[in-house]
């Protein structure tokens, strides 16, 4: 016997991955038959199933992964299911359109399978959001959790995959990966059954989605600057800065980094924060609090979605215990200091520019840190508003209200979403907040321009069906028929044996 031989073992998980994509391959294929009445059934039933165990799956995401609130993390994700579903009812991505005047028939196509990473920040919230996007756009979709989020997801993931199938989705719609790795999630977004992928996440992931060779919507980091105008309402501004950047201990990247305003304004500022319940730091203070949060390896990650107060405590800040945001105090703004980077907890840095102009060349720069992603304008100044929203390499200004609310949809009128594209500026495929719509292309039918054309005996019926409305999950599982199908199956199964076995 050869003594070099060796057993192959499959890698369980990875084969396991691999099949929930064959599957969702074939739901995709047929869901992509369900006309406009049958996907906004299975998505009423996913909102209601999301929002009816939204507390429970925040206080399981709390507990796995030690980052924000419960109680803020319930909204967010209650935000996710009917508000969102409401905010898309009206668009049809299911029926095709009709131009009479252009002679132009557009048919939509659907992405297939969508392969969905979601953060260790915003897990739960991120499975409701990128589930009910797919329901919508009729796409299938496979999650990938954060591992140190897992448990929750996944849990979070199964329960609204009961929901769509028991409102007779098909079986394999929404699936998620019980055990991902960095491996795993690389080879299955290079997969060529993956259709699009949806990156939430670290940068590194992030660039890994984009160069799979599969096509990707990511999104990039943040860093926003909030300004505060002279002719702010100071005590509502810094109201809105304190309740955005302790909301869910402001682990979401819309929140506030920096809040910069004028020096004629800073007394005021400081006064006005500390009204709202925020602990505004001496030179010392900022100093301890500087070198807590940085040391020799970069940011201290086991800051991140902590209180102010646990915070306080380990930075050897004495603070109150209602104090909900810490703020350090760099009396200059320059591009040098460690306290204008992204901080993902409660701490909001603050400095005054000597006028607006330096204040905007500033804010600049710092949001190239976030660049595309999101700002903040208190004031009622509107040609300081329009100044600065042009200087800022960002997509979204958010005007009198929390930016980490505001940017995200939930506070302004901007559609909600837990994906931020952050555009040319931030290296992003997309600038706009991402919705179902940006997982449906349409193929257009152009008639000649001079060439008569009757679109209204076109008929277009063949392109959805009504599934039964009380089908089973087994029941809507297209049937192989003719030979064409049991090829595709027989395909399928070799190479789900070649995952495996290593080769045939």
């Amino acid at each position: 016997m050869d003594g070099g031989a060796r057993l192959n073992v499959p890698d369980r998980d990875l084969s396991s991955a691999h099949m929930k994509v064959g599957r969702a391959a074939w739901a995709a294929k047929y869901y992509q038959t369900f006309d406009r009445e049958a996907v906004l059934r299975i998505a009423e039933a996913v909102a209601k199933a999301a929002f009816d165990r939204a507390a429970e799956f925040a206080e399981l995401a709390v507990e796995e992964t030690g980052y924000g609130v419960v109680e803020h993390k319930t909204i967010k994700n209650r935000l996710c299911t009917h508000d969102l579903l409401d905010h898309y009812r009206d668009m049809d991505l299911v029926t095709p359109r009709v131009d009479e005047d252009r002679k132009i028939i557009e048919l939509p196509k659907p992405a297939g399978v969508i392969f969905a990473l979601a953060p260790v920040t915003n897990p739960v919230a991120t499975v409701y959001y990128k589930s009910i996007l797919a329901i919508l756009s009729r796409n299938a979709i496979v999650l990938s959790p954060h591992p140190m989020a897992k448990q929750s997801s996944v849990a979070a993931a199964r329960a609204v995959a009961e929901a769509a199938e028991a409102a007779g989705a098909p079986s394999g719609l929404i699936q998620c990966v019980e055990e991902p790795s960095v491996p795993l999630v690389e080879e299955i977004m290079a997969s060529d059954k993956i259709n699009v992928i949806m990156a939430t996440g670290g940068n590194m992931m992030v660039r890994a989605a984009y160069s799979s060779g599969n096509p990707a919507l990511g999104v990039g980091p943040g860093n926003a600057v909030a300004f505060v105008d002279p002719s702010a309402q100071v005590d509502a501004a810094a109201k809105c800065l304190v309740d955005s950047k302790s909301f869910d201990n402001s682990i979401l990247c819309t929140n506030e980094s920096i809040c910069l305003t004028l020096e004629e304004n800073f007394d005021n500022v400081k006064r006005a924060l500390r009204t709202a319940g925020a602990h505004v730091c001496n030179e010392e203070d900022t100093d301890r609090l500087r070198s807590y949060l940085w040391g020799d390896k970069g940011f201290n990650l086991e800051a991140i979605g902590k209180s102010a107060t646990w915070i306080a405590e380990r930075a050897g800040i004495r603070v109150s215990p209602t104090a909900k945001v810490l703020v350090p105090v760099v009396p200059k703004p320059g591009q040098d200091d460690l306290l204008f980077k992204e901080k993902l907890c409660p701490v909001l840095t603050l400095t005054a520019a000597v006028d607006f102009q330096q204040a905007v060349t500033f804010a600049k720069h710092a949001a190239k840190r976030g660049a595309g992603h999101s700002a903040a304008f208190h004031g009622n100044d509107q040609t300081h508003l329009v100044a600065f929203s042009q200087a800022m390499p960002v997509y979204r200004v958010v005007v009198n209200a929390p930016c980490s609310q505001g940017a995200a949809g939930f506070a302004t009128y901007l559609p909600p979403s837990f994906m931020i594209g952050t555009g040319y500026s931030g290296r992003s495929s997309i600038g706009e907040n991402v919705g179902p719509q940006h997982l449906v292309h349409w193929t257009k039918i152009a008639f000649g321009s001079d060439v008569p054309a009757n679109l209204e005996v076109v008929d277009l019926s063949q392109t959805t069906q009504t599934p039964a409305p009380t089908a089973s999950p087994m029941a809507t599982v297209p049937d192989p028929s003719p030979q064409t199908d049991r090829n595709e199956i027989r395909q399928l199964i070799l190479e789900e044996l070649r995952s495996l076995k290593g080769s045939l």
